[in-house]
């Protein structure tokens, strides 16, 4: 703890662009930071006599977020509370105070204040989901010294930089338990998230019960689907935490467990189609000129969207290489009939056909940036995916999109499967400096994080989306000059401790699995390891899509290891600091466990699942070494160097779909080595 006090000490010292967008940045943990913040001269003490009103107004919302603030409270502080909450016809020490109830909709109003006074808070806002939010600010203020806990005096003033702020979680391709969705819509609701895109079908599997088409969840889920009625309480839950839900049933393409249940929709005749088990992009598609394929989704869509008041509906409409429409002469003709001269055309007409289904339900239709073609209505609303790096300057199809009439969100540059590190998300900014006007602007409704899980279980799937996404949640509800990495990186830390705290397994979950790798033994030598390895990113690990099947093992070492190895990034920061300034007690430190450290991952009884990690802990530790002793004593030989440069090679390979992310800083180390200590 000691090194990474006087690494994040130099950090702060070093760093200009934190105080430049706010001084209190550093001091408070807030995340996403407010619009504004001041401090008073006031501190509120927290102590048994703590109690919460609402004023006049009644919200269930309120009355639930009241009552989890006051538990997260007396849980982080440990007081025993006398009356807490709620308190009739009185003022509580805490007091809420909100206009109206709010009708979930990308017009809803989320702003809000709060006053910390001595004797008093107040929690001020003009619907019941801006005073949530409140208090979901006013608990990451908690604080304490040597005696007491306390609320610090602060005036807030926020609301949030977009309207439209999401998580996407894919149900199909591994199946995610209610449990697990809604310790997620806690996560999201604590970071300001407003929107859960629920991806419910895809190649591998169809989610929902459908009474309408029974075949769907008996003969394309392996068992595992959500009711209606498990639906809609999930729904309940996410709107009692201010949060919106939107379905997304994929289609034409991506349609193979449709077609698994009802083969008579498919583009090709006599094919077998079956559950999908890989992962990928595949050719079965629904055939778009075929009656009865609008009559199922006509029927289905009947069905499904009572079960979700949102106004969005998406359709998916993605990654259709539309091979079965060219080997289907039938829909060659209808083509040709129709004047259809591609396949993005006829799937246009398909898409038109969805959308005056969707009307008919009083609903919007949504869909991947694949259905904006030359025809398709502004009506819809343009979910951008594509454009590598386009999002940082050029906004991709999202300022295309917005330009050409249609509402739009964002998605690519936050796609949190890929295991790209939390700076790249936040590094992202979705409008860029592109120039629009106030109608382009509007269009823009915002972004989601998007979590595919071809390579997640309920046992992984926390440590892939937090703590990263609660940094993406910050590009979506603050300033776009709220942007410094060192600062965030900082407040992150707490943050993910706080998750934890809300029920969160990414933390606790690597030991779970790393215990279960040595059938239950000492594993603080690949817990070592695992801090400074990262899983291989952007789908390296699952070539293809066809290294990994639906039930292949998801517990192994590149499971336990996350996209932000933390000793990595701090090496990566003690290395700056020695070199720049010879400072070199947390290098020694770190070169020093890596060096021992090999010796207890010798003592662990070898199998399969870690003795491929032997030849990398062995030459972590032969080269951590040979650099130690090289720092200590100010000398190091040609042959060691080169044995280190040797060894360096072999580290930098990948070993069990993960990569060691600190040989850059071991390169630097051993180049300084050479440099300034070669033969003395």
């Amino acid at each position: 703890m000691k090194k990474y006090l006087l690494i994040i000490l130099a950090i702060v010292l070093s760093s200009t662009m934190g105080f430049a967008q706010n001084p209190l940045a550093e001091k408070y943990n807030i995340m996403p930071w407010p619009k504004a913040i001041k401090e008073l001269q006031s501190k509120f003490v927290i102590d048994s006599s703590l109690t919460i009103s609402v004023g006049v107004k009644k919200s269930d919302r309120v009355h639930y977020a009241a009552t989890q603030f006051l538990r997260r409270l007396t849980l982080r502080t440990g007081t025993f509370l006398e009356e807490g909450f709620p308190l009739e016809n009185n003022k509580g020490m805490i007091q809420i105070h909100f206009d109206e109830v709010s009708k979930l909709d990308i017009k809803n109003d989320e702003s809000y204040t709060i006053n910390v006074q001595s004797s008093s808070i107040k929690i001020s806002a003009k619907t019941d989901v801006g005073a949530i939010r409140g208090l979901a600010t006013l608990l990451q203020l908690i604080d304490c010294n040597s005696t007491e806990y306390f609320i610090p005096g602060v005036a807030i003033s926020d609301a949030p930089r977009f309207v439209w702020r999401g998580l996407m979680i894919d149900v199909s391709r591994h199946f995610q338990p209610i449990n697990v969705l809604k310790r997620h819509l806690d996560a999201m609701a604590s970071m300001k998230l407003n929107v859960f895109h629920w991806h419910l079908t895809d190649d591998q599997g169809i989610r929902f019960e459908s009474k309408t088409y029974p075949k769907l969840h008996e003969l394309a889920s392996d068992g595992l689907f959500y009711t209606h009625e498990q639906i809609k309480d999930v729904v309940a839950y996410a709107d009692r935490l201010g949060i919106r839900v939107i379905p997304e049933i994929d289609v034409p393409g991506h349609a193979t467990a449709f077609l698994t249940a009802y083969p008579e929709l498919g583009s090709k005749d006599d094919y077998d189609y079956s559950i999908e088990r890989f992962s990928g992009v595949f050719d079965p598609t629904l055939n778009p000129t075929k009656d009865i394929t609008y009559t199922f989704l006509e029927n289905l869509f009947a069905e499904l969207t009572p079960l979700f008041p949102d106004e969005y509906f998406h359709i998916g409409g993605d990654e259709n290489e539309g091979k079965h429409w060219d080997e289907n002469k039938d829909i060659a003709k209808f083509k040709k009939k129709h004047g259809l001269k591609t396949n993005h055309d006829l799937q246009t007409f398909f898409n038109v056909k969805l959308e005056n289904i969707l009307k008919k339900q009083g609903k919007k239709l949504m869909g991947w940036d694949e259905i904006m073609t030359p025809d398709m209505p502004t009506t819809a609303v343009i979910h951008s995916w594509r454009g590598e790096n386009e999002g940082l300057s050029k906004g991709g199809t999202l300022i295309e999109a917005a330009k050409k009439g249609y509402q739009t969100v964002l998605s690519n540059g936050f796609y949190i499967d890929r295991m790209q590190s939390v700076d790249y998300h936040y590094s992202i900014e979705p409008i860029g400096d592109v120039v629009l006007t106030d109608k382009e602007r509007d269009r823009i409704l915002g972004g989601e994080a998007t979590m595919w899980s071809e390579l997640v279980t309920s046992i992984t799937i926390d440590s892939r989306i937090w703590p990263r996404t609660a940094a993406i949640a910050e590009r979506f509800w603050s300033d776009k000059n709220i942007n410094n990495l060192d600062n965030m990186r900082k407040r992150l830390a707490v943050v993910s401790h706080q998750l934890e705290e809300l029920g969160i397994s990414h933390i606790k979950n690597r030991s779970v699995i790393l215990r279960g790798m040595t059938n239950n033994q000492e594993i603080s030598s690949l817990l070592v390891l695992s801090n400074i390895c990262e899983p291989l990113e952007i789908y390296a690990r699952n070539k293809d899509g066809m290294e990994y099947k639906t039930f292949s093992p998801f517990n192994l070492f590149a499971d336990a290891c996350v996209a932000d190895a933390l000793d990595a990034w701090y090496f990566k920061k003690a290395t700056a600091n020695f070199i720049a300034s010879g400072t070199s007690e947390v290098v020694l430190n770190d070169l020093k466990k890596w060096s021992e450290n090999h010796n207890a991952f010798s003592q662990l009884q070898q199998n399969p699942k870690i003795s491929s990690l032997e030849p990398l802990s062995k030459n972590l530790s032969l080269v951590s070494q040979l650099l130690q002793d090289a720092i200590r004593k100010k000398k190091i030989s040609k042959e060691n160097v080169q044995i280190i440069k040797n060894t360096l090679i072999l580290l930098r390979e990948p070993v069990v779909d993960v990569e060691l992310v600190i040989t850059p800083s071991l390169n630097e180390l051993v180049n300084y080595c050479e440099t300034n200590y070669l033969n003395r």
